[in-house]
């Protein structure tokens, strides 16, 4: 029994929990009939999860909005056409983009544990349409930290 015993515990002690991996797609056309999208184009996510953007369209790339991530936040460029894997360890807000429809509003928000850089991701300008993408993405961000109080 103590052998038994003393693998369950090393089981225990071994740090069961693993991160999660979350798959963005990238599409010319969303299932809501947008065109040019990440689906989905909010997730919440804890420090240590990976998302994996799934270039599942041709055309398009993943990147990070220059200002748009929290300090010591991981920085990407993907190119077109490639799935790109980003592990996220610093806690914030990250915005990213598709580079060449950017200004159609191809845009999405990660966000990663607490959003303590609300304010300064807010402040980046954007072009175009993601614009108002943003306004949306942040006023989902509002709900889901109202609903989690």
């Amino acid at each position: 029994m103590t052998i038994l015993a003393a693998a369950m515990a090393s089981l225990a002690l071994s740090g069961t929990v693993h991160a999660a991996e979350i798959e963005v797609k990238l599409l010319n056309k969303g299932s809501d009939g947008a065109l040019m999208v990440f689906e989905p184009a909010f997730v919440k996510i804890a420090p240590g999860d990976t998302v994996k953007f799934m270039s599942v369209d041709k055309g398009h790339n993943v990147e990070s909005i220059k200002g748009m991530l929290p300090d010591g936040g991981v920085t990407f460029v993907g190119k077109n056409g490639e799935d790109v894997a980003v592990k996220f360890e610093q806690e914030g807000i990250y915005g990213v983009k598709c580079l060449p429809h950017y200004g159609m509003g191809m845009v999405a928000m990660i966000v990663v544990g607490k959003p303590s850089n609300i304010d300064q991701a807010k402040a980046v300008p954007q072009i175009g349409k993601a614009k108002q993408v943003f306004a949306t993405l942040f006023g989902k961000l509002e709900t889901s930290n109202t609903a989690s109080k």
